[in-house]
């Protein structure tokens, strides 16, 4: 696969390669995906390096959550909303901000787009370099964590190590409640750390993987449940980093505001004004 680095996946026309300044339209946004408010986590790392970046960012509220679904029907879904997107947005690249979707899909997507894809994959790679009692817990949707993908990066990087995967959808709804300004059961963080620290070896764990971009949204909730001595790594600065070497030397215009569009209204949309707003995000609509 090419353009991977620790916790990115780009490919692409060109075989990845950054287009010339002159052949991008200046105002040509980045297309940030996600089933739901995860990809935010991912965005507040693309606005460190990029801020000048013109934005749309898309969540597929209307088929959330992704990781109870079978891998047909998310290869289905991404490719075609993400082809409807790109054709109606032109964006200079597409950031697939969604560990499921980017492990099931990004095949299928590069098939249906015609420009520079970034996606994400637990970083299991920079957990390995930062543990130190060598058992490393890692947290994501049922989708994600029976993956071959998620199997292949633990025998590439992870094979003198203990990795202890765990589903945790509760962690979805619970960062999307939280964005929405909702209370949230504290119990959810203990399940899902208890779930981990009663398998065998898990109270050797020193590093956590959040392997979906929902989870560093819940990131101080979660280092309370499992108490001192805990890092937590997820993918968005690395996968920001991607974005930033893709379209370096490009320039950026933002001839309109930042836009957030979803595929459901309703009111949750009114409810999370607050969390866009503060990202630079105004509501786009429906899509």
């Amino acid at each position: 696969m090419q353009g991977q680095n620790d916790t990115a996946i780009a490919d692409g026309s060109g075989e990845g390669q950054t287009a010339g300044p002159a052949t991008v339209d200046p105002a040509a946004p980045l297309l940030v995906f996600d089933s739901g408010v995860g990809g935010l986590s991912v965005l507040d790392e693309v606005r460190l390096l990029l801020p000048d970046a013109p934005v749309i960012y898309a969540a597929d509220l209307a088929g959330l959550p992704y990781g109870n679904k079978t891998e047909a029907q998310i290869a289905a879904r991404v490719s075609g909303l993400l082809g409807r997107m790109t054709e109606r947005f032109a964006p200079r690249l597409v950031c697939i901000a969604c560990n499921t979707a980017s492990t099931i899909a990004l095949a299928s997507v590069r098939e249906v787009l015609e420009v520079p894809i970034v996606g994400t994959v637990p970083a299991i790679k920079p957990a390995v370099i930062r543990t130190r009692s060598g058992v490393i817990g890692l947290l994501g949707t049922e989708a994600t964590i029976r993956q071959a993908y998620v199997d292949r990066l633990e025998a590439e990087f992870a094979a003198d190590k203990v990795l202890l995967r765990h589903a945790a959808p509760e962690l979805v709804g619970a960062a999307e409640a939280k964005l929405r300004g909702n209370p949230v059961d504290p119990a959810v963080f203990v399940r899902a750390a208890q779930a981990l620290r009663t398998m065998p070896g898990g109270e050797a764990i020193d590093t956590v993987v959040l392997a979906c971009t929902h989870f560093p949204l819940v990131a101080e909730e979660l280092a309370a449940a499992f108490g001192p001595g805990v890092e937590f790594v997820d993918g968005s600065a690395g996968i920001a980093r991607r974005i930033a070497y893709l379209t370096a030397g490009q320039p950026w215009q933002r001839e309109r505001a930042d836009r957030a569009i979803f595929t459901r209204g309703g009111p949750e949309m009114d409810a999370l004004a607050p969390a866009l707003a503060a990202r630079g995000l105004d509501q786009g609509g429906v899509f």
